[in-house]
């Protein structure tokens, strides 16, 4: 079972794409953060296998959150 994480700033795509995701048998949406800082939080605790990120959102943007979450 392939674990994601997903980080996207617009609620509708959010969930579609969770839900796209979750049609599939062998991956499981983990976590679903709206901005960067969520995503940190959601990868930390959840230790997915796979975080999806849009790079433009809100606050810490998704290229910030992956070189947070590299560094750690």
């Amino acid at each position: 079972m392939i674990r994601i994480v997903i980080a996207e700033d617009q609620q509708m795509l959010l969930g579609a794409l969770g839900s796209l995701l979750n049609l599939e048998d062998d991956m499981e949406v983990v976590g679903k953060a709206h901005n960067g800082e969520e995503a940190v939080a959601l990868v930390k605790k959840f230790n997915p296998d796979v975080c999806i990120t849009d790079i433009e959102m809100p606050g810490m943007n998704g290229l910030e959150a992956a070189e947070q979450l590299k560094a750690e």
